[in-house]
């Protein structure tokens, strides 16, 4: 993998949630996306009574991540995984809520206090987007001053570890959108990258990987449950999606290679020997 890219991890539920047949339920799978290659890297079903924060750790075991940055979002926002990336030699990009009682509201007033004197000791990042019909301003600080990192690494032994010390942290900060209210706290340990390009890439993964799945595969309808088939067929759909991402004589969509490969031989083939 090239130094420096963006690797992106989610989850998603694959088939119909409202499927109950034979007491059989959707799956829930979390996939690595390589976001500059638009390649699915790697996927692990969530086991069954558990959540994304077990999965992601067996995802990022199976990728070779050294020079990247992987971004997730506030569920894999975990003191574990974040030690796990860097032990990978990767940075990570973490999106920290509410769902951490005190973490969050510690970076809310060190960004008040901030606020309160000027940013003084932040960095400033701006971009102006015209597109949709509209003008889009996004504004972001980050501070990676001393006074703010005591204790930037793990705490020793002992230590009562409450607030945001996370392993290898250096930079935090808020990311605000003119058309977005919400705030949320991304917490980085960046080298080579613009924060704010590597936050908007994250969402590569919904907009360029589940929302293709669900509209050119039309996964969501899927209903099989049968033993392992809902995770195999999500895998070859993750295959297939890689194989037509990587096609680039016809100038068309997804759905629309996926039928001209079902009309013609030849095309299918020139996919397939990719």
């Amino acid at each position: 993998m090239t130094a420096g890219q963006v690797v992106p991890i989610d989850g998603k539920n694959y088939g119909d949630p409202d499927d109950r047949s034979n007491d059989r339920q959707a799956i829930w799978m979390v996939s690595a996306w390589a976001a500059e290659n638009k390649l699915v890297l790697g996927q692990v079903k969530v086991d069954d009574k558990s959540n994304e924060i077990t999965a992601i750790p067996k995802l990022l075991q199976l990728l070779e991540l050294s020079g990247c940055i992987v971004t997730i979002d506030a569920m894999g926002c975990q003191k574990e995984i974040a030690a796990q990336i860097v032990a990978q030699e990767a940075d990570y990009v973490l999106a920290l809520k509410g769902n951490h009682s005190g973490v969050f509201e510690d970076v809310q007033e060190l960004f008040a206090y901030a606020a309160e004197t000027n940013y003084v000791d932040c960095d400033y990042h701006k971009t102006v987007d015209k597109g949709h019909g509209r003008i889009e301003i996004r504004e972001c600080w980050t501070t990676s001053a001393a006074d703010y990192f005591p204790l930037c690494a793990m705490p020793p032994l002992g230590l009562n570890c409450r607030p945001w010390l996370w392993f290898g942290l250096n930079v935090v900060k808020p990311i605000g959108s003119r058309l977005k209210s919400a705030t949320t706290y991304p917490a980085l340990k960046v080298r080579l990258i613009n924060f704010c390009d590597a936050i908007r890439t994250h969402w590569t993964i919904e907009n360029q990987l589940h929302w293709v799945l669900d509209v050119a595969f039309d996964e969501d309808q899927c209903r099989v449950r049968t033993e392992h088939a809902a995770q195999n067929f999500a895998i070859w759909r993750h295959w297939a999606l890689n194989l037509l991402k990587q096609e680039p004589s016809a100038k068309c969509g997804i759905q629309a290679k996926r039928k001209k490969a079902g009309w013609s031989t030849d095309y299918l083939l020139k996919v397939l020997l990719l």
